[in-house]
């Protein structure tokens, strides 16, 4: 997790009374770590946020809203996601109901992504801006670890 899905977690807690932050598994996505390494990094960085609950789950996100009744779905939205998010947040709220509140990204992580910072970290550059410390250190680690042979 970057620091721009940190902004949005902190301005969601702003908004909300209790926020969830739910870890699925996007088998799309090549990520670094599991879901339940992810759950064990954000539960540390959120730890500031007593409000903050963070949680694995599987399936749709939709029916995870609807089985913690959950009735808003907060994301961050980048320029170029407006209408992925934008077809995703219909979709989901003919399936369920589930609105979708989409938080334009602070201009300071607008171009940062996940992916992009995987492929600075592959490639040996400083990650240290993107990163909270604890999630920065565990990004160089499992990256070393992949490019190491066996």
């Amino acid at each position: 997790m970057t620091y721009g899905h940190l902004d949005v977690i902190q301005r969601s807690v702003a908004l909300f009374d209790a926020v969830i932050v739910a870890v699925g598994s996007n088998v799309a996505k090549n990520a670094l770590f599991t879901p339940a390494e992810r759950v064990e990094m954000l539960t540390e960085v959120c730890a500031e946020w007593p409000e903050v609950t963070v949680t694995q789950f599987s399936g749709l996100l939709v029916d995870f809203c609807r089985d913690q009744e959950a009735g808003v779905i907060s994301k961050g939205l980048r320029s170029g996601d407006v209408e992925f998010e934008l077809a995703m947040a219909q979709m989901n709220r003919h399936l369920t109901g589930v609105d979708t509140l989409l938080l334009p990204t602070d201009a300071r992580w607008s171009y940062v992504s996940s992916s992009l910072v995987r492929e600075v970290a592959g490639l040996g550059g400083d990650i240290n801006a993107f990163l909270p410390p604890p999630v920065a250190e565990l990004t160089r680690r499992r990256v070393r670890e992949r490019l190491s042979p066996s």
